[in-house]
């Protein structure tokens, strides 16, 4: 029987509080489990990145709440939201990805981070640059996203629509060149992303996590990156 698949899920941190503690919720490492893979949690060691990129199989990105560099925003307006010590590590480890055609799927704050890499851009206040969006800041609120036609994503959720949470107060609103939208709310705010030339690229804006072992069609995406690896 083959090896599973390793999959390095990066830890999140405490930002609301002292910074004192890793965070991560346990439906990433169900949803990965469930998969098939062998999750495992990786704290913030620069000595750490050469380790990930070389001995596992892939990467999972979680969710958070920390400021990206100000030019990272779209007219450099900067973050609302406190440093955090997982941003070094995280760049480093999601570009090393990006660069080897390692698997990796970005959640939430994840998924900011590859399209960024990839040249995109935030607003860092979602409700005052787009006063006519829906609420997408609020813990459990759902509403119904679409999935592009084509799209690797569509292909492994097997559906066109799905109903999703939403918990983010930033949003990708510029896309750069070789990274594309494939999942849009009612409201056109980008609700997931991905590398096609990539072997498996994938970041979506909602918390699957939180529905992982509920029999939601979105734990594809966990199936997907197992499957990759």
């Amino acid at each position: 029987m083959p090896a599973k698949p390793r999959i390095a899920v990066i830890l999140d941190e405490n930002t609301s509080g002292d910074g004192r503690r890793y965070e991560a919720a346990k439906g990433y490492f169900r949803g990965v489990h469930d998969a098939g893979g062998l999750p495992f949690g990786i704290p913030y060691f620069p000595d750490m990145i050469d380790v990930v990129l070389r001995d596992f199989d892939g990467v999972l990105s979680v969710g958070g709440r920390f400021a990206y560099p100000d030019d990272w925003y779209v007219g450099g307006s900067g973050s609302r939201s406190p440093p955090s010590e997982r941003f070094e590590i995280e760049r480093a480890l999601v570009a090393g990805c990006l660069d080897t055609a390692k698997p990796i799927l970005g959640i939430c704050a994840g998924m900011q981070m590859i399209a960024c890499l990839m040249g995109s851009r935030l607003s860092p206040d979602l409700r005052q640059s787009h006063p006519n969006a829906i609420e997408h800041d609020k813990h459990d609120y759902l509403h119904p996203i679409t999935l592009e036609p084509g799209s690797r994503l569509r292909a492994l959720v097997g559906a066109a629509t799905l109903l999703v949470n939403s918990f983010h107060r930033e949003a990708v609103v510029e896309l750069g060149a070789g990274i594309e939208a494939t999942a849009h709310a009612a409201d056109g705010v980008v609700e997931a992303v991905e590398v096609p030339d990539h072997r498996f690229a994938i970041g979506i804006q909602w918390h699957q996590e939180l529905f992982a072992g509920a029999g939601h069609a979105g734990d594809a995406v966990f199936q997907g990156l197992v499957d990759a690896c």
